[in-house]
């Protein structure tokens, strides 16, 4: 049997709640203990005083509250850059700063993993066969050398989160078997997956099931995201009896496929993203609400 576990990434609060203090008493309100930290609530590039100051309030916080910070994660702001996959080398080069930073962060508040969006194509680069071939090549060369800088911190793994669009490296089960035997050779850190049950949204046929991506990845995906979606797009939306009602994520089913998949651990993280107009309390009773349903199914320790 899987040791599966409920815990929250910390989407929800930023700009909201972005102090330490003010996300860890929710969590604990919550009866939540375990959390993957957004850098969309820090920047991992900041001076470095910022960074010890953030980090020193992480430690405080999550201590005073009984919090455990599982791993760190790219966020929506990373998201919207592409990263190690940009197709002039220079940025790419500016990536790998944000990359070790990010690292030396995660590595300050005593986290063993980060990781998340890692690279997406320009459509020129995705249409171009021979361009495509040599920017994965440069991507697995620059995760490899990554992973080492990683174990050099104190760091166990990398999560390369599989996302949405086919620019977006790995898109399919295809591309996932391929990132998790190419970037794992050589020495360093292991790369892991974090699915997100949301992000089977443009795939068709057996593909589009987030169920058997679990039953296929679950082994290799020590953290997934949970949200409520259609299926239709990437919604991210909370487990409140409206959205249950028109979403396809049952949680007796995602329990059901990691049994199946053999995976010996297993955090599923609510990835709860509030468009930011949403009313702060609206958010709030959302979470709790979320939460509340999703524990009827999945403990939290």
């Amino acid at each position: 049997m899987a040791k599966i576990v409920l815990g929250l990434n910390l989407s929800w609060a930023v700009k909201r709640w972005p102090m330490p203090d003010e996300w860890s008493e929710i969590v604990a309100k919550n009866d939540v203990k375990y959390v993957q930290f957004s850098f969309d609530l820090f920047d991992p590039r900041s001076t470095q005083a910022a960074v010890e100051h953030m980090a020193g309030l992480i430690r405080d916080a999550i201590k005073r509250y009984g919090i455990v910070i599982h791993s760190t994660f790219t966020g929506l702001a990373a998201y919207s850059y592409n990263l190690l996959a940009h197709p002039d080398p220079i940025i790419r080069m500016d990536a790998v700063d944000w990359y070790t930073k990010a690292i030396d962060f995660t590595s300050k508040i005593d986290v063993k993993a980060t990781g998340g969006h890692i690279g997406a194509k320009s459509v020129r680069d995705y249409k171009d066969a021979s361009r495509r071939t040599f920017m994965d090549l440069v991507l697995f060369d620059t995760v490899k050398a990554l992973r080492k800088y990683a174990q050099s911190k104190g760091l166990e793994m990398i999560l390369w989160e599989p996302l949405p669009v086919p620019r977006e490296t790995p898109w399919n089960m295809a591309e996932t078997e391929e990132v998790l035997r190419k970037a794992n050779e050589g020495a360093g850190v292991a790369v892991k997956l974090n699915i997100d049950v949301g992000h089977q949204c443009t795939l068709q046929g057996v593909e589009a099931s987030p169920y058997e991506w679990l039953k296929r990845f679950a082994p290799q995906s020590p953290a997934v995201h949970i949200q409520q979606t259609d299926g239709k797009a990437d919604r991210h939306w909370p487990f409140t009896e409206e959205y249950n009602k028109i979403g396809i994520i049952k949680p007796d089913k995602l329990i059901e496929a990691i049994e199946q998949s053999g995976a010996k651990e297993v955090y599923l993280f609510l990835e709860y993203i509030p468009p930011f107009e949403a009313p702060d309390d609206e958010v709030l009773q959302n979470l709790e609400i979320s939460v509340k349903y999703l524990k009827q199914f999945i403990p939290t320790t």
